[in-house]
């Protein structure tokens, strides 16, 4: 697959140093999947990472420190979302991503999609840090302007959409932050799936869309 637009070096930075939200974690797994250009770029960061702590001189740990983290291991951990699962050539059946498929399965046509509004749908997926939905939009569709109170990842799925910043096509991410404001549209015929991860509330323009934000958890 041919990308056109790909993650900042920093959120990619980020992702290989394990400090992304999971939600955000997950739109990175299944872009660099197919993403060849990507996964370098995040090697070539772990090598970078890799060698300078290897140059950090070795401190011994006090007997209380040793006490704690042992006690820190015996804690039970929270419930998340499964580690993103990278799978580079995945030759398994369907059309959902694979880091997705332990999720949410498969294929997209057997997911209960809600109506959001004329043209719009989306499936919320669990995720511990963030939220994380599919979104659905119907040839033509613009969705509501709006800006971001955090960061957006969005990767496209199927289809394309045009925004402010461009033209995205399947397998190319956009990653927009709190200054962006934009008003994608779905813009081929068969329409558009997107995977979208944000890190804090959108800021819509339009008085109903303010008003339905609650319910869609947006």
């Amino acid at each position: 697959m041919s990308c056109n637009h790909h993650p900042d070096d920093s959120t990619l930075l980020s992702y290989g140093a394990g400090s992304l939200p999971d939600a955000l974690a997950m739109v990175v797994a299944c872009h660099i999947a197919a993403c060849s250009h990507c996964r370098g770029k995040i090697a070539d960061a772990e090598q970078i990472g890799l060698g300078l702590m290897e140059q950090e001189p070795v401190q011994s740990m006090s007997e209380r420190s040793r006490e704690w983290m042992l006690a820190m291991l015996d804690e039970p951990c929270e419930e998340s979302m499964p580690e993103p699962q990278l799978a580079v050539g995945d030759d398994s059946d369907g059309d959902i991503p694979a880091p997705l498929q332990p999720l949410i399965g498969q294929w997209f046509s057997e997911l209960h999609w809600r109506t959001m509004a004329p043209g719009m749908k989306q499936f919320i997926l669990p995720a511990s840090q963030g939220k994380l939905r599919l979104l659905k939009i119907a040839p033509g569709t613009f969705m509501p302007s709006h800006g971001h109170s955090g960061s957006e990842l969005t990767l496209v799925l199927k289809g394309s959409y045009s925004d402010e910043l461009g033209r995205f096509s399947a397998g190319d991410v956009a990653d927009v932050d709190p200054d962006m404001n934009h008003q994608p549209v779905a813009d081929t015929h068969e329409g558009c799936i997107c995977l979208i991860a944000t890190d804090g509330p959108l800021r819509f323009k339009g008085l109903v869309p303010r008003l339905l934000q609650p319910f869609f958890q947006l």
